[in-house]
């Protein structure tokens, strides 16, 4: 089974969604629950054996991405470690975000 780490820029997206859904929702438990839901999806996929998701060659080279909800995970395989890249909504501007 691979070895599943976050990158600062992960976490930090995952940081920006509790406090985006704690504020919309008026509840803290309620992005706690989301980001924990998200934290488990990117388990999962680490543990399920091969490549998965889409190259996004168009990003960088090594990127792959995979959809849950409205949320896109990026990651990449290193090894034996499948590390996430970001975690972002789906409608937000990628290619923009993935550059910075």
């Amino acid at each position: 089974m691979r070895r599943l780490t976050y990158l600062p820029a992960a976490q930090r997206d995952l940081i920006e969604i509790l406090t985006y859904i704690s504020r919309q929702s008026g509840s803290v438990a309620l992005g706690q629950d989301f980001v924990a839901w998200l934290r488990r999806q990117c388990r999962h996929l680490a543990e399920l054996p091969g490549m998965l998701g889409r190259a996004r060659p168009e990003l960088r080279p090594d990127i792959r991405s995979f959809t849950v909800g409205n949320h896109v995970i990026f990651f990449r395989y290193r090894d034996d470690v499948f590390e996430v890249v970001n975690i972002l909504e789906g409608d937000r501007d990628i290619d923009l975000h993935l550059s910075e």
